[in-house]
């Protein structure tokens, strides 16, 4: 028996079923929350145009045409783009209070898919990333993965397998003890705050990286798209102070961060990796298209602990 049934209310319930892992998967594969939930709603009309009894197990026929969706937007993107956007390009955060749990953006984060992670799954080519996507988050089969990139099995590993060396190597090092992300950044906020120098340079990695979008510059956050070094980052961090005034710490992507939130709307976004107590790498988003909508304005009170 198909696992899809004959009428529309009962396709829409399956359908429903399945959404948040596919925002999941489609989350990860493009780094962009809008463009998820396009490729959701294209796999949703995809799904409307198969006739009843071709699909016998949903989930799988989901994420893999959900993946191929992706997959060529992924294409397209890489054909348009004048510019690696590896130097430049901040995802979407994930953003919750640190006290609240929802269930949708707890599938987001599902496996602490982080901002410094998206980063660097910039730099796969798509069918790297589809393969890696798939195959070490979601648990789907080569021999799923293999049509929708166009090769055989054993070569559709070798792309997973490529993509996780370049993971592991590009990677900052990072602790998951979110008590300590979190004193880090403590310490990051109130050295800035209060303009010690010494202090910064004491919570930063001296290899530490700073990578903030277009919208940082132009809302005076960040002095540079990208910084590399302890002093450089350190003087960039000076600008933080009237960020930091307001500034708000939340979880991004499941991590400690940063939010700046001013009459109900997000101003800017950071995050950070750390590693043995200092900073390895800061993200800063503040361009105010992207970051429309992300905390509803309900919610103002509720971002901090």
């Amino acid at each position: 028996m198909s696992a899809v049934g004959g009428d529309a209310e009962r396709l829409a319930r399956s359908f429903e079923e399945h959404r948040a892992h596919l925002r999941a998967v489609a989350y990860r594969m493009l780094g962009s929350l809008a463009e998820a939930e396009d490729a959701v709603q294209e796999a949703w009309l995809r799904l409307g145009r198969v006739e009843p009894g071709e699909i016998d197990n949903l989930g799988g026929w989901l994420t893999t045409v959900t993946g191929r969706i992706c997959l060529d937007l992924l294409r397209s993107r890489t054909a348009r783009r004048e510019q690696p956007m590896d130097d430049t390009f901040v995802p979407d955060p994930v953003l919750r209070p640190l006290s609240r749990v929802d269930p949708e953006q707890e599938a987001l984060e599902a496996d602490s898919v982080g901002i410094a992670l998206l980063v660097v799954m910039e730099t796969l080519n798509p069918d790297e990333r589809l393969a890696f996507v798939l195959h070490d988050m979601f648990a789907v089969p080569f021999d799923d993965i293999a049509p929708v990139v166009e090769r055989t099995p054993a070569a559709t590993r070798q792309l997973a397998g490529r993509a996780r060396r370049r993971v592991r190597d590009s990677a900052p090092p990072s602790d998951p003890d979110a008590a300590r992300q979190r004193q880090a950044l403590d310490a990051f906020r109130a050295a800035a705050r209060t303009g010690d120098f010494e202090a910064l340079l004491a919570v930063l990695h001296p290899d530490v990286v700073l990578r903030a979008d277009a919208g940082a510059l132009v809302r005076g956050v960040a002095g540079s798209k990208r910084l590399r070094g302890a002093q450089r980052v350190a003087e960039s961090a000076m600008l933080f102070s009237r960020y930091n005034a307001t500034a708000r710490m939340v979880l991004v992507n499941g991590a400690p961060g940063l939010v700046s939130v001013v009459d109900g709307r997000v101003g800017s976004v950071l995050t950070a990796t750390v590693h043995d107590g200092r900073i390895t790498a800061l993200y800063i988003l503040a361009d105010p298209d992207r970051l429309e909508g992300l905390l509803p304005p309900d919610e103002e009170e509720s971002w901090d602990e």
